[in-house]
């Protein structure tokens, strides 16, 4: 019996075939699109692109696998799909990674005072969605006045496959109008920024809707789905996410809160901007392979001779909340050449992930899985391991929230009672890195030096 899982990503949608007996990808496929960036800060996509996109897939995978008994899907989150009252988009999609809403967040703050994060479970940050639909309603009041729908990326592209107008809770969780803890759509919130509650979907939980958000689903695919296990991403940004067994309430809005794709349970998770970004920075600065790097980096011993790189080349999420924030190497020495360069750029991005670690992790955690480009080298997940003082898990078939939306699909669909019983049928790991003993006190104690820099380069970094 085959599942299919389809991935609605900023740059393609990917999509696999899942044998739901032995676990394994029998089929793939992905077909890329652009997004536009009209403005700087600026980041727009065509909604018809992701529709084509899927057709495209679906048919290759169909043509591959046969017909599926169930179809998950999963997507970058928070962007703004608008329609009107005969389901036309209005605009281009304003995306995850736009910029232009800092105005609005304000507005918000303002409006919801001390309230925001009690009933949101979430700050206002520039990527949710309701302070993009906060700008239309500013900037483009008469596209704003034409509004009958809203949807998040994932849900424009169910509509368009079986003419459903549903989002799950995870993807929800993203919005910023949403109640975290109550799993449901906050009244209060949708009154006070004047959003009408008729033009939201239905809130189902992600094996009804048989989707979730990519980091749901992205955790759903390695097995986060209980609190011993974590999620550690080493993508272009780096997330450490941690389940739940209840709603954890952070009152300053430290990390961000989601329920999570297991009905009953909840994450949280801290995002890192430029994880295995910054190290392709580095690569491009320095124009040489990856692999020459590594094995350079892999000659220079732990602590990088006393180089600490901060990897806030484009501000940073958690744990400052800081979109001005920036990068710097600090303690260079004449004998310091690109193996020291590149060693304490993997060693800053590490200890950047040990602060979200920290406040995710509500000490159940046993083990880490990881995922992403990062977690191709060897050398990286050591530090990584280290670092954290936790042991990191490849899993067998490391296909990310497309895998986990194939997953959810089967639970919709019956072919897995629980979400539960799907990854312990399908998930497996493929091998362990442990932390490197030799390295833990002097990674601690470059940590220490790591954690001070921030606020000593702030005046210097915010002076104009």
């Amino acid at each position: 019996m085959i599942a299919l899982g389809l991935d609605v990503g900023t740059t393609s949608v990917k999509g696999l075939a899942l044998d739901t007996v032995s676990g394994q990808v029998v089929a793939s496929a992905e077909e890329g699109y652009p997004f536009d960036t009209p403005r700087p800060g600026w980041s727009e996509q065509d909604p018809e692109l992701w529709w084509r996109a899927t057709e495209r897939v679906l048919a290759v995978l169909r043509s591959a696998a046969g017909d599926p008994a169930g179809v998950g899907l999963s997507g970058q989150m928070h962007g703004l799909v608008a329609l009107d009252d005969g389901d036309r988009v209005l605009r281009p999609a304003i995306l995850w990674n736009d910029q232009r809403t800092a105005a609005e967040v304000a507005e918000i703050e303002e409006r919801l005072g001390d309230d925001l994060v009690p009933l949101t479970g979430n700050r206002a940050l520039t990527g949710f969605t309701a302070p993009k639909l906060l700008w239309m309603a500013r900037h483009e009041p008469d596209l704003h006045a034409r509004v009958r729908s809203v949807m998040l990326p994932k849900d424009y592209v169910r509509f368009r496959l079986d003419g459903v107008r549903t989002t799950d809770v995870t993807d929800a969780s993203g919005t910023l109008w949403f109640d975290v803890r109550e799993r449901a759509w906050s009244g209060r919130v949708l009154e006070a920024l004047e959003v009408d509650a008729a033009w939201l979907p239905e809130v189902l939980e992600s094996p009804e809707a048989a989707g979730a958000g990519d980091q749901g689903a992205g955790a759903v695919g390695v097995g986060a789905v209980v609190p011993s296990v974590q999620s550690v991403v080493l993508g272009t940004s780096g997330v450490v996410l941690a389940a739940h067994d209840d709603y954890i309430a952070y009152p300053h809005g430290e990390v961000q809160a989601s329920a999570h794709a297991v009905p009953g349970r909840w994450f949280a998770m801290g995002v890192i901007l430029s994880a295995a970004g910054s190290l392709r920075w580095l690569r491009d600065v320095l124009d040489a392979p990856y692999d020459v790097l590594l094995a350079e980096a892999e000659r220079c011993p732990a602590g990088a001779e006393g180089l600490v790189f901060l990897p806030y080349l484009t501000g940073e999420r958690t744990p400052h909340f800081d979109p001005e924030a920036r990068g710097a190497f600090v303690g260079l020495e004449v004998r310091h050449g690109r193996g020291a360069l590149v060693r304490a750029v993997l060693e800053g991005v590490a200890y950047a992930l040990r602060d979200a670690a920290d406040l995710v992790d509500c000490g159940d955690v046993r083990v880490a899985r990881v995922s992403g480009g990062g977690a191709r080298s060897d050398l990286w997940l050591r530090i990584v391991a280290s670092v954290l003082q936790t042991p990191l898990e490849r899993v067998a078939v490391d296909e990310g929230a497309a895998y986990g939306a194939a997953l959810l699909g089967g639970v919709r669909a019956g072919v897995w009672g629980s979400v539960d019983e799907a990854v312990e049928a399908c998930v497996r790991v493929r091998g362990t890195v442990d932390p490197v003993d030799e390295w833990i006190e002097a990674y601690e104690t470059g940590r220490e030096r790591f954690r001070a820099l921030y606020p000593a380069l702030f005046d210097v970094i915010n002076r104009k």
